[in-house]
């Protein structure tokens, strides 16, 4: 019998070992076979002490459940009615084989050396083995390696119990327009919970999303280069300055040389450290703004830690009470839980993702990842062992003074983060996209440019429009989006609402949105440095065996000086080109076809600044009520 890499994997433990967790795999298993409308046979609870102490901390076991079909969702591995028994059943006869063969006497199932050595580096890249089950403490490779790393689990660890000072976070509160981003929450709730009764959203969740909206838009601000302080010049990086007395007061061990080439001036940039001198000054790389961001959601009363990732990115986590997980959210970007963005979309090759919090350090680093063997290969900076054995006694440290009531909860919020490492991961839409946050040469030589723009003719695939039933019902699909609220509304009888551009983009290459504070305004533009930039939204209605009737679209579009923006509707062969002047537009020749994509080209544009002269959706930051793209499709019986 050919054995899945979970059961090869499952096999390598001792006879002992593998007859107790097999004898366990099977009960799970036969009780669905057995009764397979018993709901409480399809669901295991992380919590349970016989799944956290019995099963997690064995290599392949839970491996061996999401090969049976079990899937994650929140609190309990639950057995989908969507699962195929026969898969369930394949599992099942390859576990009872070998433990019946071990139970006669036989010797365990030896697997081939290169299936051996899959199935342990696909079991080491798991949280289990670096955080469920702690091997012997070995040696790290270097002193110096450990002691470096060492400082920086001590320094972040340190770091954020600055956020937990009550007056700096009454400080901070006075500065958020709480009042407003609650109320925005709090309608979003409403309707998210009249569109779906059985939401599983809370008002923090909604909270979060405003809160991550109104630091990017209104408060903080991005800094490649300052311009001259004396002639207003654009800037170089030159040699580093000398910090002075106050700066290090402040945590700016760095301060930057921003030298203008017309004028010879110096301006300085201390890359303050602490978050209180970040609320004045609102300006930063990614460092600030995750440090700002933090303090702002711990003032806010919101749960949440400080990551660091040791290729050079830091952000933010915030759990979500009522999904009861961690959610990765990322100020720079303005996206909330989309982890996979930074391997996938920037093309990261992450090593340690480590999370601080006031209360422990946890290793995240198998959340942001689907590709763990790969992963595992890079981390040779200290042993597992020893990142374990340290991180244990961070945190045995800081939680003496815990309650063991808070102590548990920490316990069994962690088992559920375990599970969740080692869950299959796949990208979502909004995950593949390259960095937005700083200039395009930056971004090129940090390597976070992502797949569309190292190679332009490569395109991201990611979101269709496809009727809902209520759609279907109403022979109705209509969909508008607010440049300035950077939302889409799908204005059906239940009411959606989706978040950010790019989130209902079918694809994009070499475009991003622009947001000018000083002038208030917002659009899509091409990314600096881009010839040409393009976008589309696509609409399938084979799939419900529908047809489109008629089109109506509206788009709107601004250029400056040679800047060009091209609008196109494609519907199998037939190309038609519109314009994006705002007007609303039918199109009755489409009437028949049974999908429709809408596209925009942008090229053209003079000077270092090209980029800016051909605009998508350009709205004021004040106009929150005009959709600056709207689609309109008619639909009958296929």
């Amino acid at each position: 019998m050919v054995m899945s890499p979970a059961v090869t994997t499952l096999c390598e433990n001792s006879n002992e070992v593998f007859v107790d967790v097999a004898n366990l795999l099977l009960t799970y298993a036969d009780n669905i076979l057995r009764c397979p409308h018993e709901e409480k046979y399809r669901s295991i609870r992380i919590g349970n002490p016989t799944f956290s102490t019995k099963l997690l901390p064995i290599k392949g076991a839970v491996e061996c459940l999401f090969e049976m079909g079990f899937e994650e969702a929140e609190t309990h591995l639950i057995f989908p009615k969507s699962a195929s028994v026969e898969q369930l059943k394949l599992i099942r006869e390859s576990i009872a084989a070998e433990r019946d063969h071990r139970l006669a006497g036989g010797h365990p199932v030896q697997p081939s050396p290169q299936a051996a050595e899959a199935s342990v580096a696909e079991h080491e890249s798991s949280a289990i083995s670096s955080q469920a089950a702690a091997p012997p403490l070995s040696q790290p490779p270097s002193l110096e390696s450990s002691m470096s790393f060492f400082v920086t689990l001590q320094s972040n660890f340190q770091h954020v119990m600055l956020y937990e000072s009550p007056e700096l976070q009454q400080k901070t509160r006075s500065l958020i327009p709480h009042q407003q981003l609650s109320s925005v929450a709090e309608h979003k709730l409403k309707e998210a919970l009249q569109a779906d009764p059985e939401c599983k959203l809370g008002k923090d969740d909604f909270l979060v999303l405003e809160l991550l909206k109104w630091f990017k838009q209104d408060f903080f601000s991005w800094v490649d280069c300052l311009s001259c302080s004396r002639c207003g010049g654009q800037t170089q990086h030159a040699q580093a300055l000398s910090p002075t007395a106050e700066d290090l007061r402040w945590g700016a061990q760095r301060v930057e040389n921003h030298f203008c080439q017309c004028c010879h001036l110096s301006t300085r940039f201390p890359r303050y450290n602490n978050p209180e001198k970040l609320l004045e000054t609102k300006r930063g790389r990614c460092g600030e703004w995750a440090n700002c961001f933090t303090l702002c959601c711990r003032a806010l009363g919101l749960e949440a830690r400080y990551i660091w990732d040791s290729t050079d990115h830091v952000w933010t986590e915030v759990y979500s009470a009522s999904q009861r997980r961690w959610l990765h959210c990322d100020s720079c970007e303005n996206v909330c839980d989309k982890p996979l963005l930074y391997e996938v979309g920037w093309g990261k090759k992450l090593a340690y993702v480590l999370a601080f919090s006031k209360d422990q350090v946890v290793d995240v680093t198998w959340r942001y990842s689907c590709s763990h063997p790969d992963v595992l290969s890079r981390r040779s900076q200290v042993q597992e062992a020893w990142l374990l054995h340290t991180i244990n006694g961070l945190n045995s440290s800081r939680q003496q003074c815990l309650s063991p009531g808070r102590k548990k909860e920490l316990m069994e919020r962690l088992l559920v983060e375990l599970v969740e490492f080692i869950s299959p991961k796949k990208p979502k839409p909004g995950e593949l996209g390259g960095r937005n946050s700083g200039s395009l040469a930056w971004r090129i030589a940090r390597g976070e440019v992502g797949r569309s723009e190292e190679r332009p003719s490569l395109q991201v695939k990611g979101y269709v429009f496809i009727p809902t039933k209520e759609e279907k019902q109403d022979r109705l699909l209509h969909v508008h989006y607010s440049a300035t609220k950077d939302e889409y509304c799908r204005l059906s009888s239940n009411r959606e609402v989706i978040q950010r551009w790019d989130q209902c983009v079918w694809t994009k290459q070499s475009v991003f949105r622009k947001v000018e504070n000083d002038w208030q305004m917002v659009y899509i533009a091409r990314t600096e440095g881009s010839a040409t930039g393009r976008i589309s939204w696509k609409f399938d209605f084979a799939s419900v065996q529908m047809k489109i009737k008629s089109v109506l679209v509206m788009a709107t579009s601004h250029t400056f000086h040679s800047g060009n923006v091209s609008w196109f509707l494609q519907s199998g062969h037939v190309t038609t080109q519109f314009s994006g002047d705002g007007r609303q537009q039918l199109f009755q020749s489409l009437c028949g076809s049974s999908e429709l994509t809408v596209v925009a080209e942008l090229s053209g544009g003079e000077g270092d600044v090209s980029w800016q002269h051909a605009q998508l959706f350009r709205q004021s930051l004040k106009d929150m009520d005009t959709p600056a793209f709207e689609v309109l499709v008619h639909l009958e019986n296929a």
